[in-house]
């Protein structure tokens, strides 16, 4: 899958430069960890969020959002969102907010 370098760079300036922040080649486009533990992804389809299981209700009632699925595996926990959400810097920033909360609590791998 190809990647998308505009979005990328939209969540490595949101994201900032922060202790524990990693970047690699991960599900077909550009992961984003944090103390070894994976955050958030950026691809050609939009922007993955881990949100953890029970997290994800607000984001999922939210017009564009949509669960995350691998293969036909529904990943819970886990949302996606196209242009329509990453574009928005507001809401963009308020996943992104509510990933480094969840991953934050998360021991460090």
């Amino acid at each position: 899958m190809a990647r998308d370098p505009g979005l990328e760079e939209l969540m490595r300036e949101e994201l900032g430069d922060r202790p524990g922040l990693a970047e690699k080649s991960m599900f077909g486009g550009w992961a984003f960890m944090l103390n070894g533990n994976l955050l958030c992804c950026a691809r050609h389809d939009g922007m993955l969020i881990r949100l953890g299981k029970g997290n994800d209700g607000w984001a999922l009632a939210l017009p564009g959002v949509i669960q995350m699925l691998s293969g036909e595996r529904v990943m819970h926990g886990w949302v996606r969102g196209g242009a329509e959400i990453y574009g928005d810097d507001a809401l963009r920033r308020r996943l992104l907010d509510a990933a480094l909360a969840y991953v934050e609590s998360l021991p460090s791998k």
